[in-house]
């Protein structure tokens, strides 16, 4: 997976770190369900909420960079940069 160099102020930070504590939090939950041999569908449903809190911080992220950085990105004259990176998120996304 290539990394940029690019950065920038993330509007909703915080936010997203708490949530991110959360998942990590549910990771370890997913690990000690497995530890104590819990039942196969309870972990397949905490998986499941791992994956949703995942997909909902992928979607405020992309989100803020749609408002922010790619609104900036075509002012600044760089639409098809801007729209093949667009298009990248997506289909990683999916």
């Amino acid at each position: 997976m290539a990394e940029t160099h690019k950065k920038t102020v993330q509007p909703n930070k915080q936010a997203l770190l708490n949530r991110l504590k959360r998942v990590e939090g549910q990771v370890r939950g997913l690990h000690r369900m497995i530890d104590e041999d819990k039942y196969c569908v309870d972990i397949l449903h905490q998986i499941s909420a791992v994956e949703s809190a995942l997909k909902n911080v992928s979607l405020v992220l992309m989100e803020d960079h749609a408002k922010h950085c790619m609104v900036k990105a075509i002012q600044n004259g760089n639409q098809e940069e801007t729209i093949e990176e667009l298009m990248d998120i997506i289909k990683r996304m999916k």
